[in-house]
């Protein structure tokens, strides 16, 4: 049968035809019949595939409906975990991917008096070996996080770490307990448990502890040692100065060369510091040309150590003739930042070589306008004839008079729209007009004196009084009593963003770009009076009755002013951006930075960087957003424009250049969006939230009520409140 169909030979056909014509009739009847075989064979095949397509079909139908099951169930527990264990955060729902809500933290606030005088004081050397600075060196170089640190915080580091000793059966941190210092064992073994189970053992050369050192933390597990042994200590704050110091010195350092420059002599100091911080050292071997005549350039040099020569040809055939040396504080080809490029001299590093700061035209260009001016329009949150700018001082003297004789007793409770580690937010009514409801955040003040969180909540207090724009909720009235704070806030009863979020998975383009808007607009208002937010993320947005979305909870903003940096850690792990992380001083650009978290958190229902505990969390994000693959949901705008809003040196982030926000707003992701109709809340929002009454609280999940009566609090840190 199959020489018949494939052997094409001519004896072979031959063959065929002479059995066909010669009598070969019950060998073709016996091939006719296996063909029919064959064919009934294969009908049969087709029958039974055509049942499993079927099958798998139903199948395929089932597992949906499933899936969908699971989903809603999950969403239940959801709404059950985070009502009933708020922020609480265990490996099983980790495991199970289920969201929870993102629990902020918060170092001591530090004020910038507080924060020049430990970057001035000087830190405690303790002597040591040259063995046991190459075991700091070294189990600094194994950690995931203090192997970001700059070689020069690495040498401070070294050299500030005193000496403990421990014996075996000692515990050198315990599971739960509050924690202030890193650790590196330079003899001897430890083994590490969690909950009563073992997780491992550590030996010379290795660090832990690392969390402890960049905010007030609880221990995440537990260090016995199993033998006698030698170890390295440091707490936070000398970590911390040594952080502050490096950063706060080279700054300065790189103002006072930048100052010293007369063609930059007009730029505003805001401006002057972005360049400062984009200065980049260079080391120039000796001999090397650092810049050639007649060569065009874009790069300006400011002479940090060492000493240049300087030649020049007085003609194309001559030989070049030696005009000057220059020395510390000098600089050249300022020209070449204002487009005059073409190199009129030799530069050529001196004896052992110089080290130069570099800012090409580029980078320069990136923060000042051609003229050298300040662009007085930078930090606008909008034209003037649009809605969202400040009210009028009589609208807001006319606001404050008509809350000014509100009392406590005045407010009936309705229903708990939120709760939290410091308290809970209650929707009130007034008793004399039902017709008005607000929201009233409580705080428990032994919680805020616990946490030393004071400064931070009288910063809120400031700055939400202050705050007179669309896109943030504002604050009415405070009060307080022995126990507790009050604010009296405007309501927004569309829910949580969170919450939407929770129910639904994730949100489109069109719902991300909505919600993301408003909060540029927010941003533009607050970076416009020199605030930064520091704590974006779904759950400080809230949908007003039309749909619009509002920030709230300002317990970590703060007024920094232009040109200026802070230092405290705060925000909330999956959302901080690195030079929080690594005590670099940060500024509006971290407000950048989780801006791109949002907008990913809402296109996949989950922010980029996450990690079992914290410390890992940041470890993720030290590696960076190139890191993170995108799934192919989110468009390649949307993509594009997370990776510039999560650039990992600040002053690469959009938004953080000159023409400041309307960078952002001008992006691809945004083309066709109408900014006008936002700002004049005639823009059609992708969420329209079902409120029945003023009253209705249906948007926002079921609390339970809070027996714990805290203790009175008598210190008088809030006569200001």
């Amino acid at each position: 049968m199959f020489k018949f169909f494939h052997n094409s030979n001519s004896s072979s056909s031959s063959s065929v035809q002479n059995s066909t014509a010669g009598g070969g009739g019950d060998s073709n009847n016996s091939n006719m019949g296996s063909l029919r075989q064959l064919e009934q064979a294969l009908l049969q095949k087709d029958n039974e595939i055509k049942k499993r397509d079927s099958r798998i079909a139903i199948l395929e139908q089932e597992l949906k409906k499933k899936d969908e099951t699971i989903r809603n169930l999950n969403r239940e527990l959801d709404k059950y975990r985070s009502v009933l264990n708020p922020g609480q955060k265990d490996g099983a729902v980790a495991a199970s991917k289920t969201r929870q809500r993102m629990q902020g933290i918060s170092a001591e606030p530090q004020s910038l008096s507080k924060t020049q005088a430990l970057a001035a004081a000087p830190l405690k050397r303790h002597s040591k070996s040259s063995k046991a600075k190459e075991v700091i060196r070294a189990a600094i170089k194994d950690n995931d996080f203090l192997k970001n640190l700059e070689s020069q915080q690495v040498s401070e580091l070294v050299e500030v770490m005193y000496q403990k000793e421990f014996k075996k059966g000692e515990y050198i941190i315990r599971e739960g307990e509050p924690g202030s210092h890193l650790y590196v064992i330079e003899d001897g073994q430890c083994e590490v448990t969690k909950d009563g189970k073992q997780l491992g053992t550590m030996g010379a050369k290795k660090a832990f502890g690392e969390l402890a050192i960049l905010y007030n933390c609880t221990r995440t597990a537990t260090v016995r040692a199993t033998s006698t042994g030698k170890l390295w200590s440091i707490d936070r704050q000398n970590f911390q100065t040594i952080m502050m110091n490096t950063g706060i010195k080279r700054q300065q350092e790189h103002m006072d060369f930048l100052l010293s420059v007369p063609v930059l002599k007009d730029i505003p100091e805001d401006s002057l510091s972005k360049i400062a911080d984009v200065l980049e050292e260079t080391f120039y071997e000796e001999g090397e040309y650092i810049i050639r005549q007649g060569a065009r350039g874009d790069t300006f040099f400011i002479l940090k150590k060492g000493t240049v020569d300087v030649t020049q040809r007085a003609s194309v055939h001559s030989d070049p003739q030696f005009v000057r040396s220059l020395g510390k504080g000098a600089y050249f080809g300022e020209k070449a930042l204002l487009g005059e490029d073409l190199r009129t001299a030799n530069v050529i590093a001196g004896k052992g070589g110089c080290t130069c700061l570099v800012v090409d035209r580029e980078g320069f260009s990136m923060f000042i306008e051609s003229d050298i001016k300040k662009d007085d329009d930078k930090y606008s949150d909008q034209p003037k004839k649009l809605s969202t700018g400040p009210k009028s001082p009589t609208a807001i003297a006319k606001e404050a008079d008509e809350f000014a004789d509100v009392k406590l007793t005045d407010l009936n409770v309705i229903a708990t729209l939120g709760v939290g580690g410091f308290g809970r937010v209650e929707l009130v009514q007034f008793s004399k007009d039902n017709k008005r409801t607000f929201a009233l955040k409580q705080l428990k003040k032994k919680h805020i004196v616990e946490t030393r969180q004071q400064d931070h909540i009288m910063s809120e207090k400031k700055i939400m009084y202050e705050s007179h724009c669309q896109f943030i909720v504002r604050l009415y009235k405070t009060f307080k009593d022995r126990k507790y704070l009050y604010m009296l806030l405007e309501v927004c009863l569309g829910g949580e963003l969170w919450t939407i979020l929770r129910d639904r998975g994730s949100f489109d383009d069109n719902t991300t770009r909505f919600n993301v808007a408003c909060v540029i607009e927010a941003f533009s208002y607050l970076h416009s009076k020199g605030i930064v937010y520091r704590d974006l993320k779904p759950e400080n947005l809230l949908l007003d009755e039309k749909g619009y979305c509002k920030l709230v909870d300002f317990g970590f903003a703060k007024k920094i002013g232009f040109g200026r940096k802070t230092w405290t850690f705060c925000g909330t792990p999956e959302y901080v951006a690195p030079e929080i992380i690594l005590n670099k001083g940060h500024d509006f650009a971290a407000d950048y930075w989780s801006l791109g978290i949002l907008m990913y958190e809402l296109l996949t229902g989950s922010p980029p960087f996450s990690g079992s505990d914290p410390m890992k969390t940041y470890n993720i994000i030290l590696k960076g957003i190139d890191m993170i693959e995108f799934p192919r949901k989110i468009t390649r705008n949307a993509h594009n424009l997370i990776k510039k809003l999560c650039k990992d040196n600040p002053s690469e982030r959009l938004g953080y250049q000159k023409n400041g926000l309307k960078d952002i707003q001008k992006h691809k992701w945004f083309d066709g969006f109408n900014w006008d109709g936002l700002r004049n809340r005639k823009l059609q929002p992708p969420i329209i939230p079902k409120i029945k009454s003023n009253t209705d609280a249906s948007n926002f999940d079921d609390y339970p009520k809070d027996d714990e009566i805290p203790p009175d609090d008598h210190t008088g840190w809030d006569k200001d409140f």
